[in-house]
């Protein structure tokens, strides 16, 4: 098995970002680059592949959506304000439809969020490929008076935080795949329009810079993405599951014995934001939260050491076949 794909950025790119301004060593969701009249301009790039990152079958306007928002979501982890974007188009033969109503599909979605995130279009570039659509935002985002928020600022005794709820996403995805059964509509449909729609935590995320000492967004695991959080800050980090917050339906799911303490902290594609403060902000850390319109829960504290472990209600710790999602 070669490398994956934190240890290939670590080998082959880190060294190529070693004299770029605002590359950060390539150990955060996004780049700062310093621009006349702004303190700084806050850059990021992701790309979803058909059959990887979305199904073959999703709808045009849910692949536009999710592609911008997992964006969105790089920029909140910064504590950054979204401004315009970059899109590039790998088109493949999208399975027999008609091109231009699935573009016109396409390009409906990134509407429907362009207004809601007021964000903006600046250009881009589409290709025909004979393979699987890609589609691939490069993301433009302000930094605030406050700096930006990234994964190095953690230290012992802060304490872990998460917004929203976690693992909906990923049980989305077992039900779209069918190995999730016995659930009702609701509760499906619930599960799988998290999977489909992320929601970008942008306001928590500008609304922590100053606040948070560390701070990135969870898009491939709870624990796997803590792991990086705590490389990146030179520390350990405990979750303590009792804390992680639930829906309901997972909450359900979980007590049947439908979904696992793996599924929760290790299915990815949750992209709510994951950070760590001071214990003397945390009254702060709640009134933020609460201006931004967004839950957060303090799940766990950061230690001396290194790794991450997670403990059950009564203190057990939980061995975790996988941390979470593994990049090829």
């Amino acid at each position: 098995m070669g490398l994956g794909e934190f240890d290939r950025i670590e080998k082959f790119f880190k060294p190529l970002a070693a004299r770029s301004p605002g590359a950060l060593e390539l150990s955060d969701d996004a780049a700062v680059l310093p621009v006349f009249g702004l303190a700084g301009l806050v850059v990021s790039t992701d790309a979803l592949v058909e059959g990887v990152h979305f199904r073959i079958g999703d709808t045009a306007e849910l692949i536009a959506r999710k592609a911008l928002r997992t964006n969105l979501s790089d920029l909140a982890a910064m504590g950054a304000e979204p401004w315009v974007y970059m899109l590039s188009l790998a088109l493949g033969p999208l399975d027999g439809a008609p091109m231009d109503p699935w573009i016109g599909g396409f390009a409906a979605g990134l509407a429907i969020d362009q207004e809601e995130y007021s964000i903006g279009l600046i250009g881009g570039d589409s290709v025909s490929t004979p393979g699987p659509v890609m589609v691939s935002i490069t993301i433009f985002g302000k930094q605030g008076p406050d700096g930006v928020l990234t994964r190095s600022g953690a230290v012992a005794g802060d304490d872990i935080y998460v917004s929203g709820t976690i693992g909906d996403a990923a049980l989305g995805l077992k039900a779209l795949r069918g190995t999730l059964t016995g659930l009702g509509s609701e509760t499906s449909a619930m599960l799988v329009d998290r999977y489909h729609l992320p929601r970008p935590r942008v306001d928590l995320g500008m609304a922590l810079a100053g606040w948070a000492s560390a701070a990135m967004d969870v898009s491939d695991g709870l624990a796997q993405d803590l792991a990086h959080l705590c490389k990146a800050s030179g520390v350990a980090g405990e979750i303590s599951f009792k804390d992680v917050p639930l829906s309901r339906a997972a909450g359900l799911l979980l007590a049947d014995g439908l979904a696992s303490v793996e599924d929760i902290c290790g299915g990815g594609d949750d992209y709510e934001l994951l950070f760590t403060a001071p214990r003397s902000a945390r009254d702060a850390v709640e009134r933020q939260a609460e201006l931004a319109g967004t839950p957060v829960c303090r799940i766990g504290g950061i230690e001396a050491g290194q790794g991450v472990s997670v403990r059950d209600g009564a203190g057990r710790l939980v061995p975790l076949r996988r941390l979470g999602y593994r990049h090829a």
